[in-house]
């Protein structure tokens, strides 16, 4: 184990240096580490790099299987004492060799680059992207089949979409109501249609006034909010809102709709999503009038 630690080690800072050896990886891993160790579906040795990755695999009864996460991986609670080998910058490249993964489930093009040379050993490396709630469903099915738990995943992803379907047919008629979601406060930020966030709200019934922005998370002044004077302003704290309340003309203000989510539900696309688009939902229901 020392030996092909050492071995791989080396290969992972000669490959960030050296891109040209790429060509020869084939002939050269052929004949340092011989054929392929485990198939893809039988991994049992796994690291994520994302906390909505971490999630997950959790989910789908996969959870012993990981070896270490990423540092922000903080739900469910068991993974809290895995190993942390990853933040959002960068990767522990070393420590990841020494733990021998079988399978890294790293985040898309986020990551993709950092993760190339370790991809380049030939560890298997799928990309977690879903880019829709119906993908998400797509992606927890290839992911128990990767990992070995396709029966859960099967069970995992009929109540995911169960509750997606619920909330469709419960919003389907509901009446819009004008939402601004401040994703930060300084710089003002806040997110357009196309993201996760912005397809909630539009399936809350809610009127993302950035939803037509060209930028995922664009940012923008207070002027533009103003200008726009959204029924309901959402953010995930309470503190992160009230400097608004020096604008006390502004709906939101007026009427009380300063609003929080659970960021953890609504920011990291996994299972617990349905529950955080629903509490989205719940609070736009509070700018609607009674029925």
């Amino acid at each position: 184990m020392a030996k092909s630690f050492m071995v791989k080690t080396f290969m992972v800072k000669f490959l960030m240096v050296k891109p040209r050896v790429l060509l020869l990886l084939p002939l050269l891993f052929g004949a340092l580490f011989g054929p392929a160790q485990a198939r893809a579906d039988e991994a049992q040795r796994i690291i994520s790099l994302a906390p909505h990755i971490t999630e997950m695999l959790f989910a789908i009864g996969a959870g012993d299987q990981v070896i270490a996460v990423d540092s922000a991986s903080d739900y469910p609670p068991a993974a809290t004492t895995l190993p942390k080998v990853a933040n959002y910058r960068s990767l522990n490249m070393e420590q990841i060799l020494a733990l021998e993964p079988d399978l890294i489930v790293a985040w898309g093009n986020a990551q993709q680059q950092m993760v190339q040379p370790l991809e380049q050993l030939g560890i298997t490396v799928f990309y977690s992207a879903p880019k829709t709630f119906a993908a998400l469903g797509d992606e927890l099915q290839q992911l128990g089949k990767l990992t070995g738990h396709s029966q859960q995943a099967a069970t995992v992803v009929a109540n995911y979409r169960q509750q997606l379907n619920e909330l469709e047919r419960d919003y389907r008629d509901a009446s819009p109501v004008t939402v601004f979601y401040q994703i930060a406060r300084i710089p003002l930020m806040s997110t357009n249609g196309s993201t996760w966030i912005g397809q909630a709200m539009k399936l809350c019934g809610g009127v993302n006034i950035m939803a037509d922005s060209p930028a995922p998370y664009p940012p923008l002044n207070a002027e533009q909010v103003l200008a726009q004077d959204p029924q309901v302003i959402l953010a995930d704290e309470h503190e992160n809102l009230q400097h608004w309340r020096q604008w006390p003309a502004l709906q939101a203000v007026a009427h009380g709709h300063l609003l929080t989510i659970d960021a953890d539900r609504m920011h990291r696309f996994t299972t617990r999503t349905p529950g955080g688009i629903r509490q989205l939902c719940q609070q736009l229901d509070k700018a609607r009038p009674p029925q």
